[in-house]
């Protein structure tokens, strides 16, 4: 074998095993770069933004995404309102977290160039308070050095009917003195993943 033909059968060699490394990578969630947000509507008119403080999530091999939301971090700004919605609204008593779960193309993904962006549609079910639904998400994924960032494109309505709150809803509301406090909630999210080596 020739110098060059060595020398090229260790850069091909190379190549693949950082290729490989990349695809089977497992993906970690960055909690401080995230944000997953919520809006409520209360008394018709009046609309207020609400957030979880403390995510955590991966993407595995083969795609599957699960990110887990600590309900007891909702912040809403005002302690007390933090409060009765842990107690009376999640009950994190009793259900402490909510997971998300789905899966993308990573392959398409790990292909991205640094910079690249690209809209897809992600299928995810969501469990909070012991009930799951499925849902569907328009996002924007976008690749970075050492990761990538996903964005929803619209939010994504959950009602509180669909996972049983709606008592807790109520409940909010006789507390508060309120006449109203809307049931669909709209929700988005930017989470940014890092591959992990």
């Amino acid at each position: 074998m020739t110098l060059k033909s060595l020398v090229k059968s260790m850069v091909l060699s190379a190549s693949a095993v950082l290729l490989t490394n990349a695809a089977q990578a497992q993906w970690s969630l960055d909690n401080d770069s995230s944000t997953l947000s919520f809006v409520t509507v209360k008394a018709d008119h009046v609309g207020e933004v609400h957030t979880f403080d403390h995510l955590t999530g991966t993407i595995e091999d083969d795609g599957a995404v699960e990110i887990t939301i600590e309900l007891a971090s909702v912040n809403t700004m005002i302690d007390i309102r933090n409060e009765r919605m842990q107690a009376m609204l999640f009950e994190t008593n009793l259900f402490p977290e909510a997971t998300i779960a789905g899966s993308i193309d990573l392959e398409a993904i790990t292909a991205m160039s640094p910079g690249a962006m690209q809209s897809m549609q992600v299928s995810f079910d969501l469990d909070i308070h012991g009930a799951s639904g499925s849902y569907a998400a328009d996002v924007v994924i976008t690749r970075t050095e050492s990761g990538v960032v996903a964005s929803t494109a619209k939010p994504i309505v959950v009602t509180a009917g669909a996972h049983g709150l709606v008592a807790g809803v109520e409940a909010l509301r006789e507390v508060a003195g309120l006449p109203s406090i809307s049931r669909a909630v709209p929700v988005s999210f930017t989470v940014v993943f890092e591959q992990d080596y």
